[in-house]
């Protein structure tokens, strides 16, 4: 009987909705019904938040059960924002109908803002204090953030000019709410040592858009020490580990019972889940990143070690992070408690190589040199965090040319949140930027920086310092879009155009066009270096702007170019800056792009008729 009258409710609430009047047909049945069932058919999914602004308004009855902070208002709050919910807390008192309002209204100003980018900077990186509008924007900053994730997962091969500026803004932002927290916990006592949650915040700035949480990491460590009591179990099932409770931080002081710990734990992390040290692909950033050593199940010395550490101390065992030359270690106290020890009362682990137990000559041995006995000292969070970095820094140092060096951009951000006032490397980081041609003003503010620091670099400084200058200078002095018609006579030679999909004859990789030059417009020593003049036909011939499913920008001969029958995606991370929609065939270039090339939309439609219809002929033939 409740089931027909849910039924029949259901069936008034179109009616209802259209009619909005106290008189509608069906009326006193609807508002008759008990308040969870109203609830629940309000909340069935049917209707949408103005749906429920129009019930609402029909009668008191209705207002009382679509009230602010109760489940309807709450189900359209979820509904359309899911991944929202896990910000409250099932205790809190919410106006769900207010939070729905500020969370519209957010998403309506993020949406303005993307929108805005590719006109403003689609000529430029886009600069330091590009970002201001959205960092000025009232109301939550997961708010805009949920927003610009919302356009990053829009289905389909279009709008990929706003996922591009949306994915470039959520960088942004997230990088400087992570290095604020990791400034911050820089500031904590040196006895503050969760040497993890520091490499959770590498791997987070090194990774913004990824889902990376202390929380998530910490959890799938918990499974692995639940993993090591089960076997610790076996070995001793009055071990004291196992009487732990989650956070505590007890210490077991009996070496006996210590080692227990260590057996079972190289048994589950080393023969059971079978984490070893990459030696395969030693220098892969994936490494350093907690997030992907724990599903990789591999990683070098440091990562290994900072793993090891975290569950051995779960478990008990005081282990401390050595930061050995070449090779990270852990020590293990074997002395007494209150003695005078030295580096031979310790046994030395290593976790890069499945736990083994090394004395202080078999650490020399592994890296093949004698050390001081101050090298095999214990060292803080801090000189752990500055070793991860370095690390970092000289992966992002190995980047190819073509990169845009984000590794390396970003090992540096972290390398001098941690020692603001090295000059080496913040007279590399204005090198850097002054090498892609980017942020000319913080160019010149780290350059005045180090000239504060040490006026030594007078040199160094003040030749960046005078092509930067020139650099600004040439930048207010550009003219107006230049404008490239196909039918000008000039550009007669010129056979494809931009968005089409072509494969290089040479070397085989698939490309897009976004840009044309009528003859080779590059230097001199950029055409002797290519050997151009090898070519038949030299560099008096189109060249084509392309971008390379491998990530790179080349710039290519219009006769090593051929169409490619079987066009694809080409996944170059700066599609979205010229594009605006992938077809199939080939890309449609966005508004800014086309302001430059005109004529080239009607082009490629021809063309690529022209293609599958010569493709089809041979096909029936």
């Amino acid at each position: 009987m409740a089931v027909a009258a849910v039924d029949s409710a259901m069936e008034v609430v179109p009616a209802l909705v259209e009619e909005a009047a106290p008189e509608a047909a069906g009326l006193s049945c609807l508002v008759n019904l008990p308040g969870e069932v109203l609830e629940y058919i309000l909340c069935s999914g049917s209707l949408t938040a103005g749906d429920i602004g129009r019930v609402s308004s029909t009668c008191r009855r209705l207002r009382e059960v679509c009230q602010s902070s109760g489940k309807v208002w709450k189900e359209q709050f979820r509904v359309r924002w899911p991944s929202l919910m896990k910000h409250y807390s099932p205790t809190d008192y919410v106006n769900w109908l207010e939070e729905y309002k500020v969370r519209q209204k957010a998403g309506l100003e993020a949406r303005k803002i993307v929108a805005s980018f590719s006109k403003r900077f689609f000529s430029e990186h886009v600069p330091c204090n590009g970002f201001s509008d959205i960092e000025n924007l009232e109301g939550p900053e997961i708010f805009f953030e949920d927003e610009l994730v919302c356009i990053l997962n829009m289905e389909g091969r279009k709008a990929l000019t706003w996922k591009y500026y949306a994915k470039k803004i959520l960088y942004y932002l997230r990088q400087q709410k992570i290095l604020n927290n990791l400034k911050a916990f820089l500031q904590q006592p040196d006895d503050y040592e969760s040497y993890l949650e520091g490499a959770v915040y590498i791997d987070q700035y090194c990774n913004p858009l990824s889902d990376i949480s202390l929380k998530d990491i910490q959890a799938q460590i918990d499974s692995i020490v639940e993993l090591v009591c089960k076997t610790l179990r076996g070995i001793n099932s009055r071990h004291p580990s196992l009487a732990f409770k989650a956070g505590e931080s007890s210490m077991i002081m009996e070496i006996e019972l210590q080692s227990q710990v260590l057996d079972a734990m190289n048994y589950v992390l080393y023969d059971q889940l079978k984490f070893k040290g990459n030696r395969m692909d030693y220098y892969n950033a994936l490494n350093l990143y907690m997030h992907q050593v724990l599903i990789r199940r591999t990683g070098i010395p440091i990562s290994m070690s900072l793993l090891y550490l975290t569950i051995a101390r779960q478990l008990g065992v005081p282990l401390e992070p050595v930061n050995f030359p070449s090779h990270f270690l852990l020590r293990w106290c074997q002395g007494a408690e209150g003695a005078t020890l030295d580096i031979f009362d310790y046994i030395y682990i290593d976790a890069f190589g499945k736990g083994k137990q090394l004395t202080v000559k078999e650490c020399e041995y592994l890296i093949g040199q004698h050390v001081t006995a101050a090298l095999y000292g214990v060292v803080n969070v801090k000189k752990v965090l500055q070793r991860m970095v370095g690390n970092l820094l000289s992966l992002g140092k190995r980047e190819g040319i073509d990169q845009s060096y984000q590794l390396l951009r970003d090992s540096l951000d972290l390398y001098l949140a941690m020692y603001p006032d090295q000059v080496q490397l913040l007279l590399l980081q204005a090198r850097l930027y002054f090498h892609l041609g980017i942020w000319p003003e913080k160019v010149l503010d780290i350059l005045q920086h180090i000239q504060t620091l040490d006026p030594g670099q007078h040199g160094a400084v003040g030749y960046l310092v005078q092509h930067t200058l020139e650099h600004i200078e040439r930048k207010k002095e550009e003219v107006g879009v230049e404008v490239k018609l196909r039918s000008d006579e000039k550009h007669r030679d010129v056979c494809y155009s931009i968005g089409l999909i072509m494969k290089h004859k040479r070397y085989g990789y698939n490309c897009v066009i976004y840009g044309w030059d009528p003859t080779c417009m590059m230097g001199h020593e950029w055409i002797r270096n290519m050997n151009v003049h090898s070519l038949p036909h030299g560099h008096h011939q189109p060249f084509y702007n392309v971008l390379v499913e491998d990530g790179s920008c080349r710039y290519a001969a219009q006769e090593n170019l051929e169409y490619n029958v079987e066009p694809q995606e080409i996944s170059h991370p700066d599609v979205g800056r010229y594009f605006s929609e992938f077809t199939g065939t080939h890309y449609i270039p966005n508004a800014e792009l086309e302001i430059r090339y005109p004529e080239d939309l009607e082009f490629v439609y021809e063309t690529v008729q022209n293609i599958y219809s010569a493709k089809k002929e041979n096909i029936d033939e």
